[in-house]
């Protein structure tokens, strides 16, 4: 902002320059034309100077101009000209004044319009549109009022450019009634003022005045109509800018490059295709195909319209990519789940590209780590935000850094980030509390969220979703009760599916069954599959065969092609001994042809994320990990663990049985863990599914055995094994 008030008056001085026509042409000026560089600018800088042409004005002002606007020149090197100047002039202030107002510092443009004045130079027309669009630009609204004052005492307020720049300013700066009052005041009402403020109000949301103003402009350009389509996507109102769009191409307005954009956009957000597909369509027509920005919008609009092989041809045929192309394709990948598709591009993108990572690649990246617990390069990535991104104020990073650790095992690290988070956000907090829950830290996760009030933040629903999986985790059912009642009466939030999911999963696994079912019956929205299988799994934990039937038919009626409702059943027919229904189901899957979903298990060693499936045998180092396996089996019978083959088909023999358990994933990724790392190293491995009762109570002796600490993230929780025991309190 100005560091000297402006002045109240304005003292003018007459120019005394007289015309410099004949220096137009000066050999040495016409070298400034095809100058491309700062190097090549100080030569012709030097020969000017030798030839006395430095003390006109008129080659003063073109050397600063040079220096201030153009690409090749340098704003610092511009300033010295300037200093060095005794009495510059009103175009050299002009420039100076421009160049700031484009610049990163546009409030330096204001002080040296203040500096103008108080030299005694005269501003003009010229001088006005780039000084109100730095005060829009650092919301300057006591100083644009006073550059108001100065245009009225100087008579230039009918000046079509001054005019606009005003309006502009005023909607920028939230004062749409001054931009109003000076905008219908005005006789020169052209597209460009109507659109400054036609801006102003969609940028604010005000859609309806926004509405009712784009009807009065007598001929609508493209980019009131760009406005209007802009205003509507970003308040979220994706289909009503889709429909002005379709309104636009019944009027016949040709779309720009920021029009094809925008809308392209919506149809990512929306998910539609098929429009995404005749826009694309237009543009080839209209001979956009080749722009840059254009194609990254195609592979945005494609990868999340679920497109990856449209999507991946375009970003393969660009011939130069910037930033954004790498930004969209990796965050497609990570938007369709296709996390193992982002680390590689991203990996790519370091290794072949010129491009460093910004915000937008890591908030695309962390996720993907989160899924598949590539805690490695999520270390790195929070050491590059911290050596790169000094005093890095994006909520939005620090959260999802948050949820990496989390999700990754390391639930100490995310508390440290936490820490460190001032001010912390409701995300963060939001966050930290979900992480706790998942790794059965339910009195922590309460505790943050007693002194959520200590940050100035008050819960949001997403906060009671939080407290209430910690309370499931946990066991808590009093607490669980408490936190409900209090989401309702005290907080005035309904609760949603996943506050439901949370109480009938708590009141399921406590075996209250009769009080999950009349949650159920109660509930004011239809149960979803999560509330359906939240019930069937705790019917499977405590053997409830009647419930278990009832919920799994709901559920398979809400999902007739998920084979989890039958396997879960079929599980609890097991428990049992109900074998001639688990034969039933059986040959139901075989007959539709469904599949159990396949375990999968991954691991992270150096930096790799190594993936296996039950009874892998695919992995380089096969032989040596079945080798530990049986080294483990071992040590376990010796340990008396007896494995537990009651879930397991029925129509093998008991031998076969245990070895099916032994082969697990988890097992697997585990025994690569014991042979690729040093003794000591804790374990981190991320399964797909429920982890097993089996698996679980072998993986707590391997940890005693073995003297690791593993940590295992499964579908709904976080494990911690160590020296025999497991942090869920075998409660899961």
């Amino acid at each position: 902002m100005p560091s000297s008030p402006l002045p109240s008056t304005l003292h003018i001085l007459p120019s005394s320059d007289p015309p410099y026509k004949l220096l137009q042409t000066h050999p040495s000026l016409a070298l400034l034309s095809k100058c491309k560089s700062i190097k090549h600018f100080k030569q012709i800088h030097s020969h000017i100077i030798k030839t006395g042409l430095h003390n006109t004005h008129f080659a003063l002002s073109k050397i600063v101009e040079f220096c201030a606007i153009n690409p090749f020149g340098s704003l610092p090197y511009a300033l010295l000209i300037f200093n060095s100047i005794e009495q510059p002039n009103q175009i050299i202030y002009n420039t100076i004044i421009r160049s700031y107002s484009l610049s990163l510092s546009p409030s330096l443009a204001i002080n040296f319009y203040i500096r103008m004045l108080y030299s005694g130079v005269e501003p003009n027309n010229y001088t006005f549109p780039f000084v109100f669009k730095s005060c829009a630009k650092v919301r300057g609204t006591h100083e644009g009022k006073q550059v108001h004052g100065h245009v009225l005492k100087l008579g230039l307020e009918s000046d079509v450019f001054v005019h606009t720049s005003i309006v502009n300013m005023y909607a920028h700066n939230d004062e749409l009634g001054y931009a109003r009052l000076v905008f219908d005041k005005s006789p020169h009402r052209d597209a460009v003022s109507f659109t400054a403020l036609l801006t102003g109000y969609t940028s604010r949301g005000l859609l309806d005045d926004a509405r009712k103003l784009f009807d009065e402009i007598p001929a609508r350009d493209v980019v009131s109509w760009n406005a209007m389509i802009a205003g509507f996507a970003q308040s979220g109102q994706l289909e009503e800018a889709l429909g002005f769009f379709r309104e636009m191409q019944r009027e016949k307005v040709k779309p720009d490059e920021s029009t094809l954009v925008t809308v392209l956009s919506a149809c990512a957000q929306l998910g539609s295709l098929e429009l995404g597909n005749w826009i694309r369509c237009l543009i080839e027509e209209n001979g956009l195909g080749s722009r840059l920005r254009i194609v990254n919008s195609l592979i945005d609009m494609y990868s999340k319209c679920g497109d990856l092989d449209t999507a991946w041809n375009l970003f393969e045929g660009l011939h130069q990519k910037d930033l954004i192309s790498w930004n969209v394709m990796i965050g497609g990948y990570t938007h369709m789940s296709h996390y193992r598709e982002a680390l590689a591009l991203f990996r790519e993108m370091q290794q072949y590209s010129n491009h460093e990572p910004n915000d937008v690649t890591f908030l695309s990246i962390l996720p993907a780590c989160a899924q598949l617990g590539a805690l490695d390069l999520g270390k790195w990535i929070h050491a590059y935000i911290d050596k790169n991104f000094e005093n890095f104020a994006n909520n939005l990073l620090w959260t999802s850094l948050i949820n990496m650790y989390a999700k990754c095992g390391n639930i100490e690290a995310a508390q440290d980030v936490f820490r460190n988070m001032n001010p912390k956000s409701l995300a963060s907090c939001n966050a930290m509390i979900s992480g706790l829950a998942m790794h059965g830290q339910a009195h922590r996760a309460l505790e943050l969220f007693m002194k959520m009030d200590n940050y100035g933040l008050s819960p949001d629903d997403i906060s009671f979703v939080g407290v209430l999986s910690a309370c499931s985790h946990a066991g808590f059912v009093d607490l669980g009760r408490h936190y409900f009642n209090s989401m309702i009466h005290d907080y005035k939030f309904s609760p949603k599916l996943q506050h439901y999911g949370c109480m009938v999963d708590l009141l399921g696994r406590a075996g209250l069954f009769d009080e999950a079912e009349a949650m159920v019956n109660s509930m004011e929205m239809r149960p979803d599959a999560a509330i359906w299988g939240s019930l069937l799994g705790a019917c499977r934990v405590n053997g409830n065969v009647k419930l278990g039937e009832y919920a799994a038919g709901h559920l398979i009626q809400l999902e007739p092609k998920n084979p989890g409702a039958y396997v879960l059943l079929s599980n609890i027919y097991a428990g049992a001994g109900r074998w001639d229904d688990v034969a039933k189901i059986r040959t139901t899957l075989n007959d539709v042809g469904m599949k159990k979903v396949p375990g999968c298990t991954s691991i992270e060693v150096d930096s790799v994320v190594h993936e296996f499936l039950v009874s892998d045998k695919t992995h380089p180092q096969s032989k040596d990990i079945y080798k530990m396996l049986d080294e483990i089996d071992g040590l376990l019978e010796m340990a008396g663990h007896v494995p537990d083959t009651s879930e397991v088909l029925y129509d093998v023999d008991e031998e076969w049985k245990e070895g099916i358990l032994c082969e697990h994933s988890e097992r697997l990724a585990i025994a690569f863990g014991l042979i690729s790392t040093k003794p000591g190293t804790t374990l981190r491995i991320v399964k797909n599914l429920r982890v097993c009762g089996n698996c679980h109570s072998a993986t707590k002796l391997i940890s005693k055995i073995f003297k690791r600490e593993i940590i295992a993230r499964d579908r709904t929780r976080f494990h911690h094994f160590k020296d025999g025991s497991c942090s869920c309190m075998d409660y899961w």
